[in-house]
């Protein structure tokens, strides 16, 4: 019940939202840049009748998986191995207009949402931690720009503070896709999604798409890799209450319609709650 009321809230907060004048009511109402970031991220099986848009650090690499397996370039979603994250995969953004509205008004359409503070975070942590061309091409930047005397860096010790000062910097429309807000990426106003699934609860929502597209019974949704580090209540926790309150303040507004749009709650960042 309590899953039901939430996501009825979610999707009531959407249509109000979404119902401002203001907003897109179609693929075809955004700007260039926006439709070609969103027709990007727009995953289609025409097999299975469906569009999924893949959020990175959503599981997505699972879901992209799934993917594989239903179209039969992927044996089995527990291989192991290096995602190819753009071979044997069909994007709507490579079809025509008359294919693409198509397959948005007749095709069952599904993405999946995390909190925007942990979603980042899990972000910073992969992407400066262990991926040597995020640091390369990110990292020496950050460090340069927001260290003083930091030009020796190879940005591998990028801190989650310079991260924030450089997400507060960054034009949004033109962020990597590892930190652009979830609404630009998937525009939830110009699309109608028929369900948006969420992190938190990645298993039960999971099962209930795999029904929905009558996925066959031998597919699941994969486990977490073994190599993987989550994002904890307690790392988060951490991270926030030791990072500048003014910066994450600054950043909110960035990140502030994946917050209300999703039914998250802003981050706790008060003296009292740190203290604990």
């Amino acid at each position: 019940l309590e899953l039901e009321v939430l996501r009825d809230t979610r999707n009531r907060t959407i249509r109000a939202l979404c119902g401002q004048r203001s907003m897109p009511r179609s693929v075809w109402d955004l700007p260039a840049g926006q439709r070609r970031t969103l027709l990007r991220h727009l995953l289609v099986s025409d097999k299975y009748r469906f569009l999924y848009c893949y959020v990175p650090k959503v599981a997505c690499s699972n879901w992209k998986r799934i993917l594989k397996v239903l179209d039969g370039a992927l044996e089995s979603v527990d291989v192991q191995g290096k995602m190819d994250h753009k071979s044997d995969l069909v994007f709507l953004g490579d079809m025509k207009p008359e294919e693409i509205s198509y397959r948005l008004k007749h095709y069952y359409k599904f993405l999946f949402v995390r909190n925007p503070m942990e979603r980042l975070l899990s972000a910073y942590r992969n992407k400066f931690g262990e991926i040597k061309e995020y640091q390369q091409k990110y990292g020496v930047e950050i460090v340069r720009r927001y260290r003083k005397n930091g030009g020796n860096s190879a940005g591998d010790d990028v801190t989650f503070s310079e991260f924030l000062r450089y997400l507060l910097d960054e034009d949004v429309e033109r962020m990597n896709e590892h930190w652009m807000p979830i609404y630009n990426l998937c525009q939830p106003c110009a699309v109608r999604y028929d369900f948006i699934g969420s992190y938190e609860r990645l298993r039960d929502d999971a099962d209930h798409v795999l029904e929905r597209i009558q996925a066959p019974s031998f597919i699941r949704f994969p486990e977490r890799q073994a190599w993987y580090k989550p994002v904890t209540a307690q790392t988060l926790h951490y991270y926030l209450c030791n990072t500048q309150r003014r910066l994450i303040k600054e950043l909110l507004p960035k990140y502030i319609l994946d917050f209300s749009l999703f039914a998250y709650p802003l981050p706790n960042i008060t003296s009292e709650f740190c203290r604990q």
